[in-house]
């Protein structure tokens, strides 16, 4: 059994994280989803949906065989418990793909890593995008009132 693990925070559920995941199981027979936790996003403004409704939007996708909240010290340690046979990074995940896979190989992790590519079949595929046109919208609405 080939195993996928899949990485995100996955704040404000869109096509693009669908597309993500999809193509991912694509890779294996098994997808593994990890949900980061709250604390531990750094690169980009903290999520605005919990930690716990994340997980359970992840998890009701139906390419998703298993969804987990990282954990909270070592990101690793899921990943080392998984043990995939790939991990798939989105396109605009800022993962340096070499340093990834040297502290993995560190660790005793041999996954593959694969990078899959940017999903183009609608307008909004960030939660930024997402977040910046609703308050652009409720703006607009208000300053017509």
């Amino acid at each position: 059994m080939k195993k996928i693990v899949a990485t995100g925070t996955f704040d404000i559920l869109h096509p693009g994280h669908v597309y993500f995941l999809s193509e991912s199981k694509k890779l294996g027979d098994e997808l593994w989803v990890i949900v980061s936790r709250e604390k531990n996003v750094r690169h980009k403004p903290k999520p605005i949906v919990s930690e716990e409704q994340r997980l359970k939007m992840i998890q009701s996708l139906k390419c998703v065989d298993h969804a987990i909240l990282g954990d909270q010290n070592d990101m690793y340690k899921p990943i080392a418990e998984i043990d995939p046979d790939i991990i798939t990074l989105g396109f605009n995940q800022y993962f340096s793909e070499d340093k990834l896979v040297n502290e993995m190989r560190s660790r005793g992790i041999r996954a593959e890593v694969v990078r899959i590519g940017a999903y183009t079949g609608s307008e909004f595929t960030s939660s930024t995008k997402i977040i910046d046109e609703a308050v652009r919208r409720r703006k607009n609405d208000a300053e017509q009132k």
